[in-house]
């Protein structure tokens, strides 16, 4: 049994994560600021605290010396670098959740084309995109970290209860008959499901897996098969443009095809799903969720 904690586990692929390591034996403690309901009951242990807090991050990691930390809220150098100065002696092993998005567009991308081991760290804590936020969080961990760090890197996860609601956004707008902005309808996409992106997640601690891994579902799709797919489910056709007004913009609305190759996890023996199996089915879910909630 493992001392666990989960920066993050309280919702989407996290509370998932934690589901796992409950089930495989883990003694799990999850750090949340309380603005999310669990289920957990008195299984889990909880530290309310905010991860952006480098003081409630210290307490956190004051509770126990940790087999294994899961980091899905890091979003920045700075952050990354107060957990490699707060958890030094504290923690044998750290899983952060990190992204696509530290590539820039291309097909088939392998860990090897970004290299956090030599990006180069910035001077000052300054405004920078999401991508960017999450390459720098990475070299940081990577560079400046004296216990071994693995960095999951995920495409865009989807789930009946993603608050983000970007799928969601696609759904409803096909069924009210709105504009969607999709500047290349050619473009192919990877995605991962939640259940699976917790899986995942697991596995990398059970295997104690280092360095950044790629992690999506098997298969990529067109944003033109996506919006057919969404057609076929709800009935209605779809009105796609390349420009629309902002709140319209498909929140999918890539310029060029931006798909990640999971080779190196999938030859360490993970299996992952199949796109074509589960994506239909999600949609299919959701449609009709959407479709009570409008006529209620």
């Amino acid at each position: 049994m493992s001392k666990v904690l989960v920066l993050g586990g309280t919702r989407f692929f996290g509370k998932r994560l934690v589901s796992l390591l409950l089930d495989a034996g883990h003694e799990v403690t999850v750090m949340t600021r309380g603005n999310q309901k669990d289920t957990f009951g008195d299984r889990v242990k909880r530290i309310t605290g905010d991860r952006t807090k480098p003081e409630d991050l210290q307490r956190a990691a004051n509770e126990e010396e940790w087999d294994l930390v899961y980091d899905n809220i890091c979003y920045s150098q700075k952050a990354a670098l107060e957990a490699c100065r707060i958890f030094k002696g504290r923690v044998k092993r750290y899983i952060f959740t990190s992204t696509l998005s530290v590539y820039g567009y291309g097909s088939k991308m392998k860990e090897g084309e970004f290299d956090p081991y030599e990006y180069k760290l910035i001077e000052e804590e300054q405004e920078v995109s999401y991508g960017e936020g999450k390459r720098l969080a990475e070299a940081a961990f990577f560079q400046r970290a004296q216990f071994p760090v693995c960095a999951v890197r995920f495409p865009i996860v989807l789930g009946e209860d993603d608050y983000t609601q970007r799928l969601h956004f696609h759904i409803r707008s096909i069924l009210k008959g709105k504009q969607i902005g999709v500047p290349n309808m050619e473009a192919k996409m990877s995605f991962i499901n939640s259940d699976e992106a917790a899986r995942f997640l697991f596995w990398t601690g059970e295997r104690q897996a280092a360095g950044p891994m790629n992690a999506c579902s098997h298969g990529e799709i067109t944003l033109a098969d996506l919006v057919k797919e969404i057609e076929s489910a709800t009935g209605n056709k779809a009105n796609v443009t390349v420009q629309a007004p902002d709140e319209q913009m498909s929140p999918y609305g890539v310029e060029n095809s931006w798909y990640m190759d999971h080779s190196k996890a999938a030859s360490q023996g993970f299996e992952f799903d199949e796109l074509s199996e589960w994506l239909p089915a999600l949609i299919l879910k959701l449609t009709a969720i959407e479709s009570a909630a409008s006529s209620s």
